[in-house]
């Protein structure tokens, strides 16, 4: 994810065999305005939509993403796809509340789909997408107002450039479909729009549920927690259920033959491992070995968040966090023992961000460096206690640390040109390793458990961890904290430099 996607980087030498991993115009018919219609009560949201509630803020980085003015509660997608004709035909339901007053409701949407129908509340609305991969449905909402939305489309993916120079760049971003009819996703920054309507947004979490139709013989995986399969005149439906809300970014969608292996985690957490048919045999093993990582990570970081874990192999180079359905990438040679090797580590960093960077999100990308800082410490500290470190790993960061911050500015405040460089994993790292020198390790490990279990399922900033770590260690950690995000240079020796 996932340097990431979820995404553990190999971004110094000690960690040389970590796989690279990520992270990823046409306007509909016009028609008439539909005639006014008197004002109406807000209908009633759901129970189980009301926690899918967020506080949207817009994204500085990628203003052109995203509507802070709308938070979507929920969202049911219908989908099916056609292997032979790349075309994927959806039906997405969203319950949608206004933040403040708007005009109408835009989402971001894929300009190469073609819209079938669309609804507000039930009644019919004409639904416009622009070349900027905007959809927009006339009805105006009042503050605090709730609305259901429903988008009937078809067409074909398309990938979209990702803001960044990594080598895993060149895939893009989104829902790609392959020249045999697989069909696989990874989208962080953002790129969820390419395969359904969305806030595409960080700090818009929503809950999720996604129903996904494929020939038989073919298998739909997806974010979420596997609710199964079920047969019908048009294949078979694969059901998938978010346990918690999510943000936008963490959805995954992978289509392909697959093999299924079930596992059993820690106070039995149902885990699920999705492997390409014939392809990624070879790396079961390590792939097994999932619960033991949570188990590894729940002694550290607390109970695992979610109800259910897996993981999904696609023919990629990066891999990705996505919720409670790990995406990784598989496209080395399966018999290279090193690419195995970075294969565990890779799983495991992922892993770690479902309480970092799923169960608490940043509010925008400036605050990745706490998702990545955190998953770039514990893939460190997992390599040493298992014996995979040959030399330390502070040393070699520190001797990296600053050119990093001259190539890609301080982790603080990246360049959205330079999306999840190795200054948001490595740097942030090293801050974190010299919070755990200053207060200890208990400590250390008491402020990471604790902060998940207070910000759960919420979005956070660089503020309110500084105040949280502040008050949970007894210590004034305000100038190390900003020091380490801010600084040009390696910060020096009294704030954690050596």
């Amino acid at each position: 994810m996932p340097v990431k996607r979820g995404i553990a980087v190999a971004v110094v030498a000690v960690v040389a065999a970590v796989v690279a991993v990520l992270a990823a115009g046409c306007t509909a018919p016009t028609q008439p305005p539909p005639s006014p219609r008197p004002p109406a009560s807000p209908p009633p949201v759901p129970a189980e939509v009301l926690d899918g509630r967020s506080t949207p803020v817009a994204d500085a980085a990628y203003p052109g993403r995203g509507n802070a003015d709308l938070d979507v509660l929920r969202y049911d997608l219908a989908l099916r796809w056609v292997p032979g004709t790349a075309t994927l035909t959806g039906t997405a339901t969203l319950t949608v509340r206004a933040v403040r007053p708007v005009p109408a409701v835009s989402l971001d949407f894929g300009h190469w789909y073609a819209i079938d129908a669309a609804s507000v509340d039930g009644a019919a609305v004409p639904a416009a997408v622009s070349a900027a991969d905007k959809v927009t449905l006339p009805g105006a909402l009042a503050a605090d107002r709730s609305a259901t939305v429903v988008l009937r489309y078809h067409g074909t993916p398309h990938e979209v450039p990702m803001p960044s120079h990594r080598e895993d760049a060149k895939e893009g971003l989104g829902l790609r479909a392959l020249p045999g009819g697989d069909a696989w996703t990874m989208q962080e920054p953002y790129g969820a729009f390419t395969w359904y309507p969305v806030n595409d947004i960080p700090s818009d979490k929503a809950r999720y549920d996604i129903r996904v139709t494929v020939p038989a013989g073919w298998s739909a995986v997806a974010s979420g927690e596997f609710a199964g399969r079920a047969t019908g005149p048009d294949g078979d439906t694969f059901t998938w259920h978010g346990s918690d809300p999510q943000a936008s970014y963490l959805t995954t969608l992978a289509i392909g033959h697959y093999t299924r292996t079930d596992l059993t985690g820690p106070h039995g957490l149902p885990v699920t491992v999705w492997t390409r048919t014939g392809t990624d045999e070879p790396l079961l093993p390590v792939l097994r070995r999932l619960p033991e990582m949570v188990s590894w990570l729940e002694a550290r970081f607390g109970r695992y968040p979610f109800r259910a874990a897996g993981v999904v192999l696609v023919d990629s180079t990066s891999a990705m966090e996505t919720q409670e359905m790990v995406t990784l990438g598989g496209h080395r040679s399966q018999t290279d023992q090193a690419y195995r090797a970075g294969i565990e580590v890779a799983l495991l960093h992922e892993l770690s961000h479902q309480w970092f960077g799923d169960a608490v999100t940043p509010s925008d990308w400036r605050g990745l460096w706490l998702n990545e800082g955190v998953a770039t410490w514990t893939q460190f500290r997992w390599q040493s206690e298992h014996g995979e470190a040959t030399a330390s790993w502070r040393d070699g960061a520190l001797r990296s640390d600053g050119n990093l911050r001259v190539k890609y500015g301080p982790p603080g405040s990246p360049d959205p040109d330079q999306f999840a460089a190795g200054n948001v994993y490595l740097c942030p790292a090293l801050l974190l390793d010299t919070i755990r020198d200053r207060v200890g390790e208990p400590e250390f490990f008491a402020l990471l458990r604790d902060w998940v279990q207070r910000h759960r399922d919420g979005n956070v900033d660089r503020a309110a961890f500084t105040a949280f770590a502040n008050q949970h260690t007894g210590k004034d950690l305000t100038a190390l904290v900003d020091a380490w995000l801010d600084a040009t240079t390696t910060p020096p020796a009294p704030l954690g430099g050596r």
